[in-house]
């Protein structure tokens, strides 16, 4: 299906991009890698007024060492996180996690802040980036402000970016030694997942000091499973120790029900992959 017709515009600053988004309103959406806005634009589900790209500002393309941790830019493509060595030390959970996503040409075009903005919650990119507690940076006309992870996803693809702002950047905590694990079910290679698992891990001579634990399509937004990571602290790693831990992850979450699953099914799922995550981080 063709799209309707529309403006484009290609600005080469953010402050750029800014005035144009203040100057359409909601009549303009942003262009960055495209993964997620043009299919959207090609069955006609959404009909911009204009389309702000911008893949070709420079300033957005670094991924950079801040203090503690890694700020990754909004023109970033997953390819280009994935080749980063600092990523790979330091956050082994998003280089596991992006693996995932889609295919290579598509790792070569969509953006992880694109993936991010976009917020479905399907996509492998949210529960990594939440479990990590990624911060996330939004410049807007009254200049810049960051939003931790937890508050950034709203609703089923609504975030904390309002109208006339921009997501710039994502910043990272490093976890540095943590071991790291991705685990996704699909049907079909590379589609979106009906579930996945997002697990980083740090143990201490066999037992677990530490753990985050992510959660994909198991709600309206990325979920971060909490009581879990509670319960595996201070249990050693070994499998019956973690299944029991990882027994509870279902607990709080409303996994949709559809051609997939049902939602009970997704909820045993869950604590069958989550175990699997787990025992993956630890290395056991």
């Amino acid at each position: 299906m063709i799209p309707p017709e529309f403006d484009y515009a290609a600005p080469a600053t953010v402050a750029e991009a800014l005035e144009l988004l203040a100057e359409h309103g909601d009549e303009a959406k942003v262009l960055s890698g495209g993964q997620s806005l043009l299919p959207v634009l090609r069955m006609r589900l959404n009909a911009p007024g204009i389309i702000v790209d911008i893949s070709r500002i420079e300033e957005l393309k670094g991924i950079t060492e801040v203090g503690d941790a890694i700020r990754i830019g909004a023109g970033a493509t997953y390819q280009d996180v994935l080749d980063s060595a600092l990523v790979r030390e330091h956050l082994a959970l998003l280089h596991t996690a992006l693996k995932e996503v889609a295919d290579e040409q598509i790792r070569h075009r969509g953006t992880v802040c694109g993936a991010l903005a976009h917020a479905d919650p399907a996509g492998d990119v949210g529960a990594p980036v939440l479990a990590l507690e990624g911060r996330m940076v939004i410049q807007g006309p009254d200049g810049e402000r960051t939003v931790d992870g937890a508050d950034f996803f709203v609703d089923l693809f609504e975030t904390a970016v309002g109208e006339g702002e921009l997501l710039t950047a994502v910043e990272i905590p490093k976890h540095t030694g943590w071991g790291a694990h991705y685990e996704k079910f699909v049907r079909v290679s590379h589609q979106w997942a009906i579930i996945g698992i997002a697990a980083a891990v740090r143990t201490e001579g066999g037992t677990i000091a530490e753990a985050r634990v992510g959660l994909t399509n198991m709600g309206s937004t990325p979920l971060r499973a909490r009581a879990v990571e509670e319960a595996l602290v201070g249990q050693e790693a070994t499998e019956e120790a973690v299944a029991q831990a990882c027994a509870q992850v279902a607990e709080g979450t409303d996994p949709p029900s559809d051609l997939n699953g049902q939602a009970d099914y997704r909820k045993h799922v869950a604590g069958v992959l989550t175990r699997r995550a787990v025992l993956a981080a630890v290395g056991a």
